[in-house]
């Protein structure tokens, strides 16, 4: 197998015709969607859970094996049985931590290589791949294929590390041009950047985190905040299907298109539903939370579970803005008490309470796993 030659951008042909349904049909999804989060007053907090399972199932796809509930439990202080497991974990951790220096950085300065770089240093911090010129693009030639497999059994082979800058380059540049199509852009930007495989490791990863990203800069949402991985891991053959024959079949950049656009389309549905059963679930619990504790600390308290689901009854922040210690044990039991909250373990000596709001977790996860 040769390394791949990706097409110079823009791409000279397009059939566009076939498109305009779909294209339609997902910027219509995303309105709806956008209108959703636009509505919020505190998205970050609200949906802060469906953040983590964005990076929990985006690094699934990569291999990790770790599930949202164990996210929570570990950053709530209990340790994985599986040292696998805590490099799963803190994988996922740093994808979160990625995009939120992302978000933040667009707010000061466009998107550009330098930040690609940024976040790839953050993603690999710590964990598997560390050592794998974190940060900076490849100067080796790297493949795809099965675990463990050498570069002579590789089902695809990126391009040569001798042209990764100058094709990086182009896809930059390609980002901030002005296209007839924002979402067939980005179907573009993404296929590109997984063909070029600019890093060593976490391209993948990356690649989807562009995503929102591009559509929070051509402010075609608000917020970014779109949880795309969902679609790609449940489309996971055809995901890397199609991507991988776009340097070998003339019309295969149509079909990735397609596939791409009816994996906004149907993500965008998917994250509004979730995102308004979410959003339905908060203002219940807000009223339940504050004829219980008639308590001015009522709805930060349930603001932290919202952010931190699973949490150590004694782990609360307690700044100027919190009643004592005793007070929001106190506030706790009460939770606990009307089964708003549940107990995952007891305490013992110094070993403190293991609470979680388990409605929630399992609301993300689309199924009872608290």
């Amino acid at each position: 197998m040769k390394p791949c030659i990706p097409d110079i951008l823009p791409l000279k042909t397009i059939d566009w015709e076939p498109l305009i349904p779909l294209i339609g049909k997902a910027n219509r999804a995303l309105a709806y969607y956008d209108g959703i989060l636009y509505a919020v007053s505190n998205p970050h907090v609200l949906l802060s859970p469906l953040t983590t399972q964005e990076a929990v199932i985006s690094s699934k796809i990569e291999g990790t094996q770790a599930t949202l509930g164990e996210v929570f439990r570990f950053q709530a202080g209990e340790s994985p049985q599986k040292e696998s497991r805590r490099l799963d974990i803190e994988e996922i951790l740093n994808h979160r931590s990625a995009m939120r220096l992302a978000e933040a950085q667009l707010r000061k300065r466009p998107f550009s290589l330098n930040l690609v770089k940024e976040l790839h240093a953050v993603l690999l911090t710590g964990v598997r791949g560390h050592d794998k010129a974190k940060g900076q693009f490849r100067t080796t030639q790297n493949w795809i294929g099965a675990p463990g497999s050498p570069i002579e059994k590789a089902q695809f082979l990126p391009p040569v590390p001798a042209l990764v800058s100058e094709y990086m380059d182009n896809w930059e540049k390609y980002y901030h041009l002005d296209r007839p199509d924002p979402l067939v852009q980005l179907a573009i930007v993404h296929a590109q950047f997984e063909i070029i495989h600019p890093f060593l490791d976490g391209n993948g990863r990356l690649g989807r985190m562009i995503v929102p990203l591009f559509l929070y800069e051509k402010k075609l949402l608000s917020r970014p905040m779109f949880y795309i991985s969902a679609y790609l891991e449940a489309h996971r053959d055809e995901y890397v299907d199609r991507l991988r024959v776009l340097c070998l079949e003339p019309d295969a950049w149509n079909k990735w298109i397609d596939f791409f656009l009816t994996a906004l389309h149907e993500q965008a549905q998917a994250n509004a539903a979730k995102a308004r059963q979410i959003i339905d679930l908060y203002e219940r619990l807000k009223g339940q939370v504050i004829e219980l504790t008639h308590s001015q600390f009522a709805v930060p308290l349930l603001d932290h579970m919202f952010e931190q689901p699973v949490f150590q009854g004694n782990s609360f922040d307690l700044s100027k803005d919190m009643p004592t210690k005793a007070a929001i044990l106190a506030l706790l039991n009460k939770l606990k008490n009307a089964g708003i909250l549940k107990v995952l373990r007891e305490g013992s000596g110094r070993r403190p309470q293991r609470l979680a709001l388990a409605e929630l977790i399992n609301l993300c996860e689309g199924e009872e796993v608290i």
